[in-house]
């Protein structure tokens, strides 16, 4: 990225008997320009650990890095995680047993979702019915098309944003090939996470088409999000 949007890179790391198996971690790191008088945006993400122990592993990474603010701190930051992530796996694990997921303290938090659909056959009806429920679940965000790239990325109290994925995997919202109503199989849940500081909050839901992938680029940079594009969108394009 040029120098006005800091950097981003990904590291794996390996850590050795993490419960009885060997956990391959992913991390990716946005530096910001204002690093490191800010922490870097990181995301988690791992095969071998539930989507819930890779948000508890982040949440816990970013604590770590106030820690050390004003100074570099990546590698404390992977130092530590393979020191602490038995530990942290193990917290999680209990808070997960004690509490349901849904009456966990960050409910107060906004959370976000983004969403990658396959296609759209019936596109204007599906399209009115993805901002019929945004509206109805006070859902704010984008439903982004760019090219063959179907996006849909929502903002809002995370009850909302679950209750809306329950519609969306159950409700007939589009027609197969044969013209019948059908449900939605091949959507796929990019990332749920709670926003953070860095992160601007969308005041409106809006279906925008874009003509070239910097467009799209500029829509989430404009909303802090650049890790997240640089993630989760470049690999659609293979």
């Amino acid at each position: 990225f040029p120098e006005t949007h800091g950097i981003s890179f990904r590291i794996q790391i390996p850590v050795k008997e993490v419960l009885d198996t060997d956990v391959l971690l992913k991390l990716f790191f946005h530096l910001p320009v204002s690093y490191p008088s800010t922490v870097p945006d990181i995301s988690v993400t791992s095969d071998q650990l539930t989507r819930a122990q890779c948000v508890d592993v982040r949440e816990k990474l970013l604590e770590e890095a106030k820690q050390h603010l004003s100074e570099p701190m990546v590698h404390d930051l992977i130092l530590w995680v393979q020191q602490h992530l038995q530990d942290v796996i193990k917290q999680s694990a209990t808070v997960c047993n004690e509490k349901t997921t849904l009456s966990k303290g960050t409910e107060d938090g906004i959370w976000m979702l983004l969403l990658h659909l396959d296609h759209m056959r019936a596109k204007a009806k599906y399209v009115k019915t993805v901002e019929k429920w945004a509206s109805d679940l006070r859902l704010t965000g984008r439903l982004m098309f760019m090219g063959k790239i179907i996006l849909i990325l929502l903002q809002g109290d995370r009850n909302s944003i679950k209750e809306y994925l329950i519609l969306q995997k159950t409700s007939k919202v589009d027609v197969n090939s044969s013209g019948k109503k059908c449900k939605e199989k091949m959507m796929r849940v990019l990332c749920e996470t709670e926003l953070q500081s860095q992160h601007k909050r969308f005041q409106m839901f809006e279906v925008k088409e874009y003509s070239a992938l910097e467009e799209l680029q500029k829509e989430f940079e404009t909303a802090g999000l650049t890790t997240l594009f640089s993630e989760f969108v470049p690999p659609l394009l293979k």
